[in-house]
């Protein structure tokens, strides 16, 4: 089976959780043995095509952008549905307006599945004004996929429009993990040698940095932030003349899971429902680091137990969450075994290859493919259609 995922960006031009999402998807897929590609809008397009290890990915241009909307031309409308119409099935991947009109307009009479990373949070003019079409494009789309049950179950759209939704989570493959050599290893424990807390990410309004700031500020803990993006320049203010909060960019994927290793903590201080997983936290189980986040109504305590994976803390709230990460920097045994358990945690319901082999078995459904079994010992993974159906008592 061939599916095409279509989003506005993607790797190598942009790197963020969804791009990751997508790439783990793909991944798995390909373990079940389906063939993924990936559409996707670029502002520098060139190459066009990139062969990358989950599939082969096909970059049009991006005209303009909108309210965080990538627009593409006519020609990479025509480029979409030239694709479209040698895979079996599409997996568009929401929020994205253009995608939207891809899907509802444009596609050459393919089966799509939507897979609904998020609410739109902040754009809800342009929310109100593409809301017919948006209307359209879920009507004729063959499932709908939430990324977790308390997500389908809190989203305002998905609960007023109730629309049928499959839940299957996102996830991380074990053996993807980077080796990390004992240089890089050794270059940020001589540069951080006391217990850090960790982030990682894109630097979005939604992350709630400016709350691990102030909680630094009251603990003085050593806060290390990896990533960059719009709200850098804005955060290093707000640390201006600490010097426990350490920013230190974009870094490769051997660094990021050297800093996991030798971190007291992951902290995940997203304070805003634009936060619908997070994938980093994913990348600190796996690497047996423990969690700290925060309880926004999405998969984020999903990913992150709270007492066993990690702790869960109130969102906006930085004299919670610094005594969280005073809990942990002064028990380094109560870290560990929580580090321990996010990373088994992580594995028994986060495994790429499963991911992978529940979105095949969801294809195959659609495109009428033999029946396969997909309801195994995983209630949080039953969909909202299979949990009104199931019988009661």
């Amino acid at each position: 089976m061939r599916v095409l995922h279509v989003y506005r960006t993607y790797f190598p031009e942009t790197q963020g959780g969804l791009q990751e999402a997508i790439r783990q998807i793909s991944r798995g897929l390909r373990t079940a043995g389906c063939e993924a590609s990936v559409f996707t809008l670029a502002k520098d397009p060139v190459p066009p095509t990139v062969q990358m290890q989950e599939g082969v990915v096909v970059r049009a241009k991006s005209i303009a952008e909108i309210a965080s909307c990538d627009i593409g031309s006519p020609w990479g409308v025509a480029q979409f549905r030239k694709l479209a119409a040698s895979a079996d099935i599409l997996n568009f991947h929401y929020p994205w307006p253009f995608g939207d009109l891809l899907g509802a307009l444009f596609n050459p009479g393919k089966p799509y599945v939507i897979t609904y990373h998020s609410d739109i949070v902040r754009q809800r003019a342009v929310e109100r004004l593409y809301a017919p079409l948006r209307t359209l494009f879920f009507q004729r789309a063959a499932a709908v996929v939430a990324t977790s049950q308390v997500y389908a179950m809190t989203s305002p759209y998905l609960t007023r429009t109730n629309w049928p939704v499959e839940v299957i989570p996102l996830g991380i493959d074990p053996g993807d993990i980077p080796a990390v050599s004992d240089p890089v290893r050794t270059k940020w424990k001589s540069r951080f040698p006391l217990p850090f807390f960790l982030f990682v990410g894109v630097l979005r309004y939604y992350k709630g940095l400016e709350f691990l700031i102030m909680a630094a500020r009251i603990n003085g803990a050593t806060v290390v932030i990896a990533g960059d993006g719009p709200e850098r320049e804005r955060l290093k203010s707000l640390a201006e003349g600490m010097d426990n909060v350490h920013f230190v960019g974009h870094v490769t994927d051997e660094d990021k899971f050297a800093l996991l290793a030798l971190a007291r903590s992951v902290v995940f201080p997203s304070h805003l429902r634009a936060e619908a997983f997070g994938v980093t936290l994913l990348e600190g189980a796996i690497s047996a680091c423990p969690l700290i986040s925060t309880e926004i109504g999405t998969g984020t305590s999903y990913v992150n137990a709270h007492g066993e994976t990690g702790l869960v803390v109130p969102p906006a709230d930085p004299v919670t969450l610094s005594n969280a990460m005073s809990r942990l920097l002064n028990d380094e045994k109560e870290a560990m075994r929580m580090g321990i358990a996010a990373r088994e945690r992580c594995i028994r319901l986060f495994n790429t290859a499963d991911i992978g082999r529940r979105y095949l078995e969801l294809y195959t459904r659609i495109c009428g493919g033999p029946a396969t079994d997909a309801r195994q010992e995983r209630p949080e993974g039953l969909s909202q259609l299979e949990r009104r159906s199931a019988p009661r008592g």
